[in-house]
């Protein structure tokens, strides 16, 4: 006997994994089941079919271990399969059933282990948490979804395709290859889209049963950006007089870089509803253009901000770290140089003296002019920059485009001749009797 059941809601999520469509999309708010529901699934297929594989992917690797591996799994087969020998090889980065059946986990971020699960073939392939994932990194992985399996019956496993994810704006390629039956590109219609593309919501309220009333209320007393997402599941439009364009965004290979820089616009707790730090690597590259090259943001303690701060400057062998110090003073500072312990790190702390759009409109326009690139898809921080306007107000917005700042401090400093503020020419007084006075 299961030791646990669905609601109902989740039980039509169920319905339709199994049903005959292969890309299936699952999104909505936080806490819904999600991962739960595609990972018993991913147990059933690979219990039914001996020997067959399967794949989850995160786009970081340490995140797809703890979650799946350490989490979300384990429980799904305490609950829904007792019994089952569900056993970790540590090293492969596997789980194994009794039956011969695997599943893999892996991060997009890691190359090498990228490339070594991506030499096999599989019967389930599984996107957790798609909002962060390129959309170049889920065609090609789609090329492994591959492996004849048959179930115990002798029948053929058929080939599934899970994605999931919170969800961004309706520019992202998860809306418009489901949603929208577009290519990414948002101009060529999907082949078979309506018998192979499947897609279903499913919100915290539609798994009430197993979360706290407490937890429910504060996700729908969030800010209206963070509850559409968090609590409602639904996508957002990008605001159409936004500073950025997506078409503005190129995304490349960087060149050798010139100069380096870490920003970061700091938050001075991670409490539910605070902000987030904002933490950028930019560069100028021997090509001239400002380059992205990382964003680490995300809710951090002080001293986790501090520790990547540092670890960033080293990683990238970066000149300098740009930081706000708004609002933490002279204490940010001070955060980074504990985390270096004891060495001299170059910090060039700015302040804020103008309004948010009016340091960003220079930098708008440096991707206008096709002067910045990016060296990855950075889907968080696309989605701040093109939902960033010159009327932008965070208490209606409900956030602080902390990414935003962190990007628009560091491209300050690189292009300083560019972003400067205009200086005001210095009065001239003349005796009223000087040929040069006005009359």
């Amino acid at each position: 006997m299961l030791a646990f059941s669905l609601t109902p809601r989740q039980a039509e999520v169920r319905d339709l994994y199994k049903g005959p469509a292969k890309y299936l999309l699952t999104y909505g708010g936080s806490r819904s089941g999600k991962t739960f529901l595609a990972c018993y699934a991913i147990m059933v297929r690979a219990l039914k079919a001996p020997k067959s594989r399967h794949v989850i992917f995160r786009r970081h690797g340490v995140t797809v271990k703890q979650a799946i591996g350490k989490d979300t799994m384990p429980k799904v087969v305490e609950l829904a399969f007792p019994g089952v020998a569900l056993r970790w090889h540590d090293q492969d980065g596997y789980f194994s059933l009794p039956n011969g059946s695997e599943i893999w986990l892996a991060g997009l971020d890691d190359k090498e282990r990228v490339d070594k699960v991506l030499g096999r073939e599989f019967a389930t392939l599984y996107f957790n948490e798609a909002s962060e994932i390129p959309h170049a990194s889920f065609v090609v992985a789609t090329t492994r979804l591959a492996q004849v399996a048959k179930m115990v019956n002798g029948d053929p496993l058929a080939l599934k395709c899970y994605v999931d994810l919170n969800p961004t704006t309706a520019a992202h390629w998860t809306y418009q290859m489901w949603v929208s039956g577009l290519r990414p590109d948002g101009k060529t219609r999907l082949p078979d889209h309506a018998t192979s593309y499947a897609y279903a919501t499913v919100n915290p309220a539609d798994n009430q049963d197993n979360l706290s009333p407490d937890y429910l209320r504060d996700l729908a007393n969030l800010p209206e950006r963070a509850r559409r997402r968090f609590f409602d599941g639904v996508y957002t439009s990008d605001d159409d007089n936004a500073l950025w364009r997506r078409s503005y965004i190129t995304v490349d290979a960087p060149p050798i870089m010139k100069r380096i820089i870490v920003a970061i616009d700091p938050a001075i707790s991670n409490e539910v509803g605070s902000d987030e730090t904002g933490i950028i690597v930019a560069g100028i590259g021997g090509d001239g253009r400002g380059w992205v090259l990382a964003d680490e943001s995300g809710k951090f303690r002080p001293e986790e901000w501090g520790r990547r701060v540092v670890s960033l400057y080293d990683t990238w062998a970066a000149d300098a770290i740009v930081a706000e110090v708004n609002q933490g003073g002279d204490m940010v500072a001070s955060v980074i140089r504990a985390a270096a312990k004891g060495r001299a790190l170059p910090i060039r702390q700015v302040h804020a003296t103008r309004a948010k759009h009016v340091r960003a409109e220079p930098i708008a326009a440096l991707y206008e002019l096709g002067k910045v690139r990016h060296a990855d898809e950075f889907p968080q921080l696309v989605d701040q920059l093109c939902s960033f306007t010159s009327t932008f107000d965070r208490k209606t917005s409900g956030y602080s485009p902390d990414r935003v700042d962190a990007l628009v401090w560091g491209f300050t400093d690189l292009f300083p001749t560019i972003t400067r503020a205009p200086q005001r020419e210095p009065a001239i007084h003349m005796p009223i009797n000087s040929p040069f006075a006005r009359r």
